[in-house]
């Protein structure tokens, strides 16, 4: 499997978990919510630490790249998890604005950093790395597992 559908594939999986808990909280089913939120939370957890300690690695190490593309995704990654955690914060207090705030900026901020790495980082790992290699390691650690890291 090439590495963009691999990780196309694990975008779409954590934005159905990211619409379940936004869909919840919005609704007031804070329970609910807030398992969901912390089950996307871990999806997306998960799917940073494949890029950050397999993909990215590996696509540096092939091309000498260290300061474009990847060094621009981890930092969109601490974007994401400091809105998470607000996500979290405000699900905990039951505070339906500050979630919904949070909420949106993730949604937008999220699409924007899928479509580039879909779009340029993605097919770029395709064309200098091997796929066969590296995809099993990267689904172990999109499936929250670190035995093969």
């Amino acid at each position: 499997m090439a590495i963009a559908e691999l990780m196309h594939d694990h975008h779409q999986h954590c934005d159905a978990a990211f619409a379940e808990a936004e869909d919840a909280l919005r609704q007031g089913r804070w329970t609910a919510g807030r398992a969901a939120l912390a089950a996307f939370s871990r999806d997306m957890e998960s799917h940073f630490a494949a890029e950050e300690d397999i993909l990215f690695p590996a696509f540096e190490e092939a091309t000498g790249m260290v300061e474009g593309p990847t060094k621009v995704m981890s930092y969109e990654h601490d974007q994401m998890r400091d809105l998470l955690s607000q996500m979290m914060s405000a699900a905990d207090a039951a505070d339906a604005d500050e979630f919904a705030g949070a909420a949106e900026t993730l949604l937008v901020l999220m699409q924007q950093h899928n479509a580039k790495e879909e779009h340029i980082l993605y097919p770029m790992c395709d064309s200098a790395l091997d796929a066969e290699t590296l995809a099993p390691r990267l689904q172990q650690r999109l499936a929250g597992s670190d035995a093969l890291a």
